[in-house]
């Protein structure tokens, strides 16, 4: 009986860690060098909110983690607002050290993190996920990848879209007259 308590103690210990990536939402066009989000980029953080709010059936988020800026806090805060978790900025200019924090400080939870598009292909390898994430377009925002690291076995990396992708004006139909 002690083996077997034993035993489901060390297992349930070494539960799936979780890391959800995602750029900021979609920001408003060359102003400065900390921009807001665009209106479009308002509402790809409420449907990120929606898509995310209830992502486990057994346990929420953990920690929400994004880049220094505001569009990476204003990407986050709606999900933080419906599950009363606060948005943490944290250095992502270091990849490996990100990952390393994020495995040991929670392991076996789920967790966010906003980052910029030239971090993200960097970051999900760190997590020995798949080294062939493709480098994101400048428009593209809508980008979910889902990072699942087992205690033991194979690391699986998924990739969603969420939220709706702009229709580039050179294909928009025009207005009706």
């Amino acid at each position: 009986m002690v083996l077997a308590l034993g035993m489901a103690f060390f297992f349930e210990s070494q539960a799936t860690t979780t890391v959800i990536v995602v750029r900021h939402a979609d920001v408003v066009a060359a102003i400065g060098e900390d921009p807001d989000l665009s209106p479009q980029g308002a509402i790809r953080a409420e449907e990120l909110a929606r898509v995310l709010v209830e992502v486990d059936v057994d346990r929420p988020l953990k920690a929400i983690l994004v880049a220094p800026g505001k569009a990476y806090r204003e990407t986050a805060e709606p999900l933080a607002r419906r599950i009363n978790l606060p948005v943490q900025e944290v250095a992502i200019t270091d990849p490996d050290a990100l990952a390393k924090r994020i495995l040991k400080k929670y392991k076996g939870e789920i967790v966010l993190v906003v980052a910029d598009a030239m971090t993200i292909p960097n970051l999900i390898p760190e997590f020995q996920g798949s080294k062939r994430v493709p480098d994101l377009a400048d428009g593209e925002y809508d980008n979910l990848y889902i990072v699942s690291i087992p205690w033991y076995g194979r690391v699986k990396t998924l990739r969603v879209r969420y939220g709706t992708r702009p229709v580039p004006l050179a294909t928009a139909a025009p207005p009706a007259t």
